[in-house]
């Protein structure tokens, strides 16, 4: 355990906890939303500072960013938990494990100097908090990124923007890049497949652009709940809102979990929604969960592939000092 940041003392010994955007209001001996974060006699404690459930080393396009350090490894650390409630979660069995299964909180402990020692050994060039949500895991990951800045390495997000405007102010000057996922861009999507708002969300991922750590966006598009065209445009033109240069993943959904009723999304539905991206004026928009051309990278002023992809491998990649190597327009990114 680990006494927990951004938590406000309330009567009756209740805690208010200002991590993420349902700030909970939890009563002695019970926990949050995310059921890892417990008041203990006033006091709100972490169960997940020392409790990693997976770690491994993936290319840095599975999380997926594809304009962050291409080609990369990053060493990939999750522990129990998360403050959604997805029931098309592809990670159910660790995420939400603590309220399906009476409370358990497992996990082998690991300090933050063994995962940046870890993260080193194997050459990784990030370290990316993800799997299940980082936000509840804050103190760990926070900790972690600080090590892990001191010794070169990058810090990666990958995340359902529901963290609040003082804690990731806090962990910005730590964090370089975030895969934040844009579920739906309704109340009624988010309430009743993720128990949570959009609106924190949107703010979310205004904040984390304007406090300059590069992000990419993924929508999940799930047959007969936000596959339809108003919706997919009004998430094109959010990002468009946010800026022209942010990465939209839009990515093939399998029935799982809970959400078993739908079947996976059809592939002409994703050259849909990434054209429906493109004609927004978005420049870059990837198909994903299934390989071939959506997941290129082409220059956005003439068109040329500068970055084939095959699954999570990087097959070539024509970007030469951040720019075209045809017409050396600026590809927006982190290249180098």
């Amino acid at each position: 355990m680990k006494q927990a940041m951004f938590q406000e003392p309330k009567e009756g010994n209740k805690v208010l906890c200002g991590l993420c955007s349902h700030r909970c209001l939890i009563a002695p001996s019970h926990r949050g939303i995310c059921a890892v974060r417990e008041n203990r006699d006033g006091t709100l404690v972490s169960l997940v500072y020392d409790r990693i459930i997976a770690q491994n080393i993936d290319p840095i396009e599975k999380k997926p960013l594809f304009h962050f350090h291409p080609g990369s490894l990053s060493f990939s650390i999750a522990t129990p938990g998360c403050n959604f409630r997805c029931k098309h979660c592809q990670n159910a069995d660790i995420s939400q494990l603590p309220r399906d299964r009476g409370g358990m909180v497992p996990g082998e402990p690991v300090t933050p100097e063994e995962i940046v020692a870890s993260a080193l050994q194997y050459r990784c060039a990030s370290i990316s908090y993800t799997y299940t949500e980082p936000t509840i895991f804050f103190e760990l990951a926070y900790e972690t990124a600080k090590l892990a800045r001191e010794k070169g390495l990058k810090n990666v997000f990958v995340t359902n923007g529901y963290i609040t405007q003082e804690a990731l102010r806090e962990i910005r000057p730590y964090l370089d890049a975030a895969n934040i996922d844009l579920k739906g861009y309704t109340d009624d999507f988010y309430k009743s497949v993720c128990g949570a708002r959009l609106q924190p969300v949107l703010d979310s991922i205004r904040l984390y652009h304007e406090l300059g750590i590069w992000i990419e966006i993924t929508t999940l598009v799930i047959p007969g709940h936000n596959d339809g065209e108003r919706e997919l445009g009004q998430i094109a033109a959010f990002v468009r809102s946010v800026g022209a240069e942010v990465p939209w993943h839009v990515t093939r959904f399998h029935p799982t979990y809970k959400l078993t009723d739908q079947p996976p999304t059809p592939l002409g539905t994703l050259k849909r929604a990434r054209q429906i991206g493109l004609d927004a004026g978005l420049r870059y928009v990837y198909e994903g969960n299934i390989p071939g051309e959506g997941e290129e990278t082409f220059c956005w002023n003439c068109r040329r592939s500068l970055v084939k992809r095959f699954g999570f491998s990087v097959e070539k990649n024509h970007i030469r000092n951040g720019k075209c190597g045809a017409c050396e327009a600026k590809i927006d990114g982190v290249w180098e």
